[in-house]
């Protein structure tokens, strides 16, 4: 383990997917959310190879016992993307940060249902103070319906990101599923950016594609690329790090959102916010503070146990 490289890589990882979401943000009045999730995941293809090769995870990560998995994990993990695109049109990119952190709650709920995971009062109280958080958020656009367009369009993309936040969730869990049964990380990252790909373009004549010009076109294209390096950084810090000390990490996302949003697109987050994200971040914190305390006692557990023969 290597905690101080474990927190650099994620540190990272989380700047570039901000920044990311800030690209696709600026594009969202020329370009359909169906075509920036194309260059997102079309040019993460180039730079996720590369990886795979030096590495030398280049055949595991092309070699897959589990298409059908990947197919579904694709289809669920493009309509996150896809949901949350769409919703950075209409909404704060701090508050899309905000509500998306509804997908780490989500996923503990969602084990519980699908995988047969033990949910236990603490981690119940935790998920439904965070939800309460969410809540608190949801709650400043969804009073806006009877604001006329602006207000309906404040609605529609909030619920956009809560769904895309849930789509994210159910992908956690198929992830965990085909990880459990063999499959590689490799194999899930490369899979997906190719799954991605080609479902975008069913998009295609439902939302028509546009040429946004030479210089949108390239940052798209920087979008892409930086999601790409973004996803290697994540999956790197798990590698070096226990997650209890790399995922609380996440939450740094508001802070930059919230600096990019002010600074770029002269957005200034609401008190609601600020209350709503204390108590998802606190619950996030609980969840992930009680995990590691587990952790830490089955391995005395184990070490306590006399060894058979």
């Amino acid at each position: 383990m290597r905690p101080g490289l474990a927190i650099a890589l994620k540190l990272v990882s989380v700047t570039l997917f901000v920044g990311m979401q800030a690209i696709v943000k600026a594009a969202s009045e020329v370009v359909p959310a169906g075509q920036a999730v194309f260059f997102r995941s079309f040019f993460a293809i180039p730079v996720i190879l590369v990886w795979l090769a030096a590495t030398g995870h280049l055949r595991t990560g092309l070699k897959t016992a589990y298409p059908v998995g990947h197919a579904w994990r694709g289809t669920v993990g493009s309509m996150a993307m896809g949901l949350m695109f769409a919703g950075l049109a209409y909404l704060p990119l701090a508050e899309v940060q905000a509500i998306n952190y509804a997908a780490p709650l989500l996923v503990v709920v969602f084990a519980a249902l699908f995988l047969g995971e033990r949910l236990r009062w603490f981690r119940i109280t935790a998920v439904a103070m965070g939800l309460t958080g969410v809540l608190i958020v949801l709650s400043g656009r969804l009073t806006m319906l009877d604001e006329g367009e602006a207000g309906a369009r404040a609605a529609l993309g909030a619920m956009l990101v809560l769904g895309s936040a849930t789509c994210a969730a159910l992908a956690q869990i198929q992830i965990r599923r085909m990880v459990s049964s063999g499959e590689t990380i490799s194999s899930v990252v490369f899979w997906f950016s190719v799954t991605a790909s080609v479902l975008s373009l069913v998009s295609a004549p439902f939302f028509p594609w546009t040429y946004p010009g030479v210089g949108m076109t390239a940052l798209l294209v920087v979008a892409g690329l930086i999601g790409g390096v973004g996803q290697i950084c994540l999956t790197s810090a798990y590698r070096y790090g226990d997650a209890s000390l790399v995922a609380p990490i996440d939450y740094a996302s508001i802070i930059l959102a919230v600096a990019i949003g002010y600074v770029v697109f002269a957005e200034l987050p609401t008190p609601r916010m600020y209350a709503g994200v204390a108590l998802v971040v606190a619950a996030g914190g609980l969840i992930i503070w009680r995990e590691r305390k587990l952790g830490i006692e089955r391995g005395r557990a184990r070490r306590g146990m006399t060894p058979p023969g």
